[in-house]
């Protein structure tokens, strides 16, 4: 139909853009981003064998703290994992479909002490009014230890004045000024997106849990409505909204933040998945839009 989508392997296994009747579905990559390989500007990236913050950028399993890498600033703590900072390579190619793989090794690496294998694939549908794009992202333990590992994505998605965001949620995780998180609380009203309400005067970064799977987006000023779905395990929801900002992002993931060390210490219910040598976890994300003239 009338929907694009394009990728950029090489940079992190992002996604440039994703368009329907040329009206921006995700937020668009500027070119001089594009061409410097910034991905933290695309409109996509995946998140592996995590997502947001490993506090102190220590991972703890077992009995051994494991140094990672540091990614922004003056922030002591990393983020995201190793997928987005690396070249993917590209398995398949066509006009609806696509699959792209990263091997990475910890000898040459040094951002995450475990070896894994990542995949992702693409498939996108769509007639003249709607579109879907289809992503789904999988880890599997290359080496001959157990880590422990959880899956993401990081679209980001047009703001204006006038977009709007809707999703139902169990709970909220307060947070420290270094957003780590310190409790789970009942969402109140400055957080809670059921209704739908608009996003223009909000600033968070906050992670929700007991997600139901489903977000709308609303984008009156471009026509469209965008529905984001992702089934289990992907039950956590982390919204970002910064301050006078042009885009927000709506990102489903399968545990909360330094979820690994939380486990470690013996809390319940962070998403932790423990990963076995030969073992694999995946998770899937739909975006399907629908212009609405």
């Amino acid at each position: 139909g009338d929907a694009r989508v394009v990728l950029a392997p090489a940079t992190g296994g992002s996604i440039v853009a994703f368009t329907l009747r040329g009206r921006p579905v995700l937020r668009s990559t500027p070119p001089a981003a594009r061409a410097a390989r910034d991905v933290l500007r695309h409109a996509c990236y995946p998140l592996v064998p995590y997502s947001n913050r490993i506090a102190q950028a220590t991972l703890r399993v077992g009995a051994r703290d494991h140094a990672l890498t540091r990614h922004f600033g003056d922030s002591p703590h990393s983020i995201h994992g190793a997928g987005w900072e690396r070249g993917w390579s590209v398995l398949a190619a066509s006009a609806t479909e696509a699959a792209i793989e990263l091997q990475y090794d910890p000898a040459a690496a040094g951002a995450w002490p475990f070896a894994f294998r990542a995949r992702q694939t693409f498939s996108l549908s769509g007639t003249a009014d709607d579109a879907a794009l289809v992503v789904t992202l999988s880890i599997e333990n290359a080496g001959d230890a157990a880590f422990p590992c959880g899956l993401g994505f990081h679209p980001f998605f047009p703001r204006s004045a006038a977009t709007t965001l809707g999703f139902r949620a169990g709970g909220v995780f307060d947070h420290d000024a270094s957003l780590l998180p310190v409790a789970r609380v009942p969402i109140d009203d400055a957080r809670r997106f059921e209704p739908p309400r608009r996003v223009d005067d909000l600033a968070l970064d906050h992670v929700y849990c007991a997600w139901d799977g489903h977000a709308t987006i609303a984008q009156p000023d471009s026509g469209l409505v965008v529905e984001l779905t992702a089934p289990p395990p992907a039950t956590f929801l982390v919204v970002y909204v910064p301050r006078r900002g042009d885009f927000l992002a709506v990102e489903p993931v399968t545990h909360m933040t330094d979820a690994f060390n939380r486990a470690a210490r013996g809390e319940r219910g962070t998403g932790t998945r423990r990963l076995e040598p030969g073992a694999a976890l995946s998770c899937t994300m739909r975006i399907a839009a629908r212009a609405l003239a």
